[in-house]
């Protein structure tokens, strides 16, 4: 039963987002692929390879480089702070790395070495100093709410999403409802403004 409703979620996503045709292009094709393939390698991965039925010095189920002890896939809340926590402690020999660490850091490696092969990299900064408060708001409020929701866009939206999960269900409309009124916010401001 949960296939045929994971293969029918998929399929009316899938129809929803190649009805628009402004992203039916190569890089947002490729960017779904790549991002599918990565969290269902980030679930073999932690799940099947990593995975000890009994390690033998505690004689309990373990799975290996994850920092939750369970199985992992693609996310950036939690990984980030443990990258973090990893820069910070980096002599204590108890800290290493782990899938979610390698995640955050293949983020940054790829998508330089992406906006490098493709000729788009380029340095930005802000507008003026009211951008820069309203950016610094932005992320503020969206670590907070990545570390409420137990995960952000990616780790509830797509990884929590491919489990079929219903918190990451509710994270996913939570997160749409909060850009809508965001956007409208901003729309509102805009108009006010002129």
């Amino acid at each position: 039963m949960l296939a045929v409703l994971g293969l029918a979620i998929s399929l009316g996503l899938l129809a929803f987002v190649f009805k628009a045709r402004e992203f039916r292009t190569f890089d947002h094709v490729l960017g779904g692929v790549v991002v599918g393939l990565v969290v269902v390698g980030g679930w073999y991965l932690s799940g099947h390879i990593g995975h000890l039925a009994e390690d033998p010095a505690t004689l309990e189920e373990k799975f290996l480089a994850t920092n939750s002890g369970r199985m992992e896939s693609l996310s950036f809340v939690a990984p980030q702070a443990y990258s973090l926590e990893l820069l910070l402690l980096w002599s204590d020999k108890s800290r290493v790395m782990t899938f979610g660490i390698a995640t955050v850091l293949g983020m940054f490696a790829g998508s330089l070495a992406w906006s490098l092969a493709t000729r788009s990299f380029r340095l930005e900064s802000f507008r003026d100093a009211e951008d820069l408060i309203n950016h610094l708001v932005g992320g503020a409020l969206m670590g907070f709410g990545g570390v409420l929701a137990l995960g952000c866009t990616i780790g509830q939206g797509v990884s929590g999403l491919s489990t079929l999960a219903l918190g990451s269900f509710l994270a996913f409309f939570a997160i749409i409802a909060g850009a809508a009124l965001t956007m409208k916010i901003e729309y509102w401001r805009l108009m006010r403004q002129t």
